[in-house]
Formats: structure tokens, C-alpha cells, sequence
């Protein structure tokens, strides 16, 4: 993601830093404030309910459900199961990076194999190069919508 608004990054201050995390358009916090709501407003009802509505059979039964839950909850290994979750996620990512066709790869192979210090040499490592572009711009496109929008034609392409 282009951040463009690295200046305020860069100048961020500790009490600044929750404006700067608003500002942030592929947040974390953005993506779980819902869920985190949810959470929190739950919390509160069932600790306001132990707390102030439950007689103290029912906050004995209440705690023995906590605990019962708690022990078959030790059962699932939650470490295992988030490591081998952000494996996964990680290698999903690394494999797309290395899958994108960079067109420097492609370059040097155009610079070594096409020879020729004349005009018609630069002329075609040129032109091949531009094809590279070119063919590199419309993958892009139909996978990235920031380029798409900054592409939304093959007018704006050859432009």
C-alpha cells in the first residue's frame, strides 16, 4: 500500500500516534473494532450479571461452567493451531511475491541476449522492454484496483 501521508508518519508523536492509526486506511484496528465491540459489550453484561443479579448457588454453578469450559479449552493447542495459521498465511504471501512477473528479471536477460551497440540494438531492447511494460501494466490491472483506477482504459494506457 502507497502511504501518502509519510510526513505525518514520520512526525508522530506518542500521544498523536491514535490519530495517525485513524488515518491509516488498511488498519488492524479498523478491521476488528466490530468484532472488539462485540467482545467488550459482552464481557460487561455477563460480569455486570455475576456480579450483581447471580445468587451465590448460581455464581458456584456459573464458575463450575467456567472452569469445565476451561479445562476442554486447554485440549485445543490455540499456539500450534495460530502458528500453523500465519505459516500458512505467510506462505500464501511469499508465493505471490515471488509469482509476480518483475520486469528487471526479464530486462537483463533482453540485455544479454539481444546484442548490438547500434541504433537498431537500443531500438529493440527498447521496444521489448516497453512490451515487458506493457504486459507487466496489464496484469496489474486486473489484479490490483489502485491500478485500475489509475488505468480504468486502454486509452488512458497509451496515454
Amino acid at each position: 500500500m502507497t502511504v501518502t501521508y509519510s510526513s505525518k508518519v514520520a512526525n508522530a508523536t506518542f500521544f498523536g500516534f491514535h490519530r495517525l492509526l485513524l488515518r491509516w486506511k488498511g488498519s488492524i484496528y479498523k478491521l476488528l473494532y466490530r468484532e472488539f465491540i462485540v467482545f467488550a459489550t459482552l464481557y460487561t453484561v455477563i460480569s455486570v450479571l455475576y456480579r450483581f443479579f447471580l445468587t451465590g448457588s448460581q455464581k458456584r454453578f456459573f464458575e463450575k461452567l467456567a472452569i469445565y469450559c476451561d479445562k476442554y479449552a486447554e485440549q485445543i493447542p490455540v499456539t500450534f493451531v495460530l502458528g500453523f495459521y500465519v505459516t500458512l498465511v505467510v506462505n500464501r504471501w511469499w508465493n505471490q511475491f515471488v509469482n509476480l512477473p518483475w520486469p528487471d528479471r526479464l530486462m537483463f536477460l533482453i540485455s544479454s541476449c539481444v546484442q548490438g551497440r547500434d541504433e537498431y540494438g537500443r531500438l529493440l531492447r527498447r521496444t521489448l522492454m516497453r512490451y515487458v511494460n506493457l504486459t507487466s501494466l496489464l496484469i496489474f490491472r486486473s489484479v490490483s484496483t489502485a491500478v485500475y483506477k489509475r488505468f480504468p482504459t486502454m486509452d488512458h494506457v497509451v496515454g
